[in-house]
């Protein structure tokens, strides 16, 4: 009986995984269609990259707060490390590294490794705090890396490197010194090498990482964690690693999405419509309107509602309108007791159960 039941969640597991990564293939194939016969506008496909970016955002930011379980309102600070790490590598090498795929890809691990050990960093006293004040304290986490960034002062010359939190004429450099971080101005002349097709495999390796943790051992310990804290210590689940591992997955993703967004840029300021507190509370909406916990729900709540602004951008005087009114229905349908009932009614599973017994009534 437990073998059965092990082979149906299994079975039920992979049919959810193909049609997530079904979904996202249909999409990609779709939009490569629309570019290619010329049916999209520019505006458009200029945000196709900013949607690659949000789908791996929501995604790894549901890994904190459907699997964990812990509300983390400091994503926006791990996508600002590793967006400023990589395109500060990205300034630096430009001239000498002239292959820019082979550099979008280290910049892509500079950017992770830099936001994991953030996440590490952040992790060992957060993780210790349950609820608001976990809530709390990432906030702050988001807002202070913003604030450095923006007094942050890096340039380069033939002495080498120079820093200054103060301006940049107390660096100290030669006349014609290059400066790469310039305090609120932040990074210019960032290579721009995020295109679609890379935003849509770096998804695609992102739903990879998150649905087989979730799947895996570590991803039970997890959820059980979640589920119950004090049941899972006692069986001997280790609380402080399977908490740290899975924070740290989530913010080097989170500084992958980072990296993504930047190469998207010619400029990089650390701006709050950037990388401030709206930016982690838009994310967290893309994850709760999707579902806390449905990794599928959160790709497309994140494709719908970057979308959204945009297609009805037409309606100027009801456009912000509509969007709310977009967001409430969405909210009721993933979360309404009768909403709930009415789509298991509905469902195709449903469906073809009632056809296959009135066939064998029949």
């Amino acid at each position: 009986m437990m073998k059965k039941n092990m082979k149906k969640t299994i079975s039920k597991n992979v049919k959810s995984n193909i049609i997530t990564f079904g979904i996202a293939a249909a999409a990609f194939i779709f939009v490569q269609i629309l570019i290619a016969t010329g049916s999209l506008s520019s505006l458009m496909q200029g945000l196709m990259v900013p949607l690659c970016t949000y789908v791996i955002l929501a995604v790894s930011l549901n890994l904190t707060v459907g699997i964990l379980g812990e509300l983390s309102l400091g994503h926006a600070g791990f996508m600002c490390v590793g967006a400023f790490a990589s395109a500060f590598f990205s300034r630096c090498v430009e001239d000498t590294m002239t292959n820019s795929l082979v550099r979008f890809i280290l910049a892509l691990l500079i950017g992770a490794v830099a936001a994991a050990i953030f996440g590490v960093i952040i992790g060992i006293p957060v993780l210790r705090l349950r609820g608001d004040y976990l809530a709390i304290v990432t906030l702050a986490f988001g807002e202070i890396i913003k604030n450095i960034v923006n007094v942050m002062y890096v340039g380069r010359d033939s002495n080498g490197f120079h820093f200054s939190m103060k301006d940049a004429v107390s660096m100290d450099m030669e006349p014609d010194g290059d400066i790469i971080i310039n305090g609120a101005q932040g990074i210019n002349g960032i290579p721009n090498d995020s295109t679609f097709i890379i935003g849509f495999i770096l998804v695609i390796i992102t739903l990879i990482i998150v649905i087989n943790l979730v799947n895996s051992r570590t991803g039970r310990a997890v959820m059980a964690i979640r589920d119950n804290r004090i049941a899972a210590e006692s069986v001997g689940i280790n609380i402080t690693k399977y908490k740290m591992m899975a924070f740290v997955i989530s913010a080097a993703l989170a500084g992958i999405g980072g990296v993504l967004y930047a190469h998207n840029l010619s400029t990089l300021t650390a701006l709050p419509k950037n990388f401030g507190y709206n930016m982690s509370i838009m994310i967290l909406v893309f994850v709760v309107l999707g579902g806390i916990g449905s990794i599928r729900g959160s790709m497309i709540s994140a494709v719908i509602l970057t979308l959204l602004p945009e297609l009805l951008r037409g309606l100027n005087d009801y456009r912000m309108l509509i969007y709310a009114i977009v967001l409430i229905l969405m909210m009721l349908f993933n979360w309404s007791p009768k909403a709930k009932e009415l789509r298991s009614r509905f469902s195709l599973k449903n469906l073809f159960a009632k056809n296959k017994s009135a066939k064998e009534a029949e």
